[in-house]
């Protein structure tokens, strides 16, 4: 197995909430010197190809990657489309998750939705439709998903009671990928309602 292809998967799938040196020491078979060195050659060839518009950053003993300093802007500009643009499908079920299971992790989500969601939390983000409500007490500490206020307001909440209440899953082996339908399913059928009434 190639070591930097091993190590750039696991940085892909931890996404924003990166992982840590004591997380890549379980996981790989080499060395933690080996994986130390690995890490920093990787960065310097992201750095190095011109191609590549991504870097290496490191917080800590904790490793993520993140879009290089000079592309910031038309990163912004993508995340920042207009309020009155729809949310994409993928923002839609991470919304409702995160709305139902508050306060949850990105692991959380990308489990309940069989896919990465990286994307379409910090597109929510930069909307202000969620916060970061903290830390997991857990290990690699990730961060701990809400909604905010503005989306109380956006989706004309009061409270989060007023969302539908979920149907229980029929049975406890389908729990987790009946509660993921249930959230999108539920919640949209509440966006649609709050949209008749307007």
């Amino acid at each position: 197995m190639n070591l930097t292809a091993e190590l750039e998967s696991l940085l892909y799938v931890a996404g924003d909430d990166g992982i840590s040196l004591d997380q890549l020491d379980d996981l790989l078979t080499a060395s933690r010197p080996s994986i130390k060195r690995a890490l920093t050659a990787f960065k310097e060839q992201l750095n190095a190809d011109k191609q590549r518009g991504l870097t290496l950053f490191q917080f800590g003993q904790q490793y993520k990657l993140v879009t290089k300093k000079q592309y910031a802007t038309i990163v912004k500009h993508y995340f920042e489309a207009p309020l009155t643009t729809d949310l994409s499908q993928a923002s839609l079920e991470t919304l409702a998750i995160i709305a139902y299971q508050q306060p949850v992790t990105r692991i959380t989500i990308d489990e309940i939705r069989g896919v990465q969601s990286g994307g379409a939390l910090q597109r929510l983000l930069l909307r202000q439709l969620i916060e970061e409500k903290g830390r997991k007490n857990a290990p690699g500490r990730p961060i701990l998903y809400g909604t905010s206020d503005f989306f109380m307001d956006y989706f004309g909440l009061t409270s989060l009671a007023d969302l539908p209440p979920l149907t229980a899953p029929e049975t406890a082996s389908a729990s987790e990928e009946q509660s993921g339908q249930d959230l999108l399913a539920q919640f949209e059928a509440h966006l649609k309602d709050k949209e008749e009434k307007s």
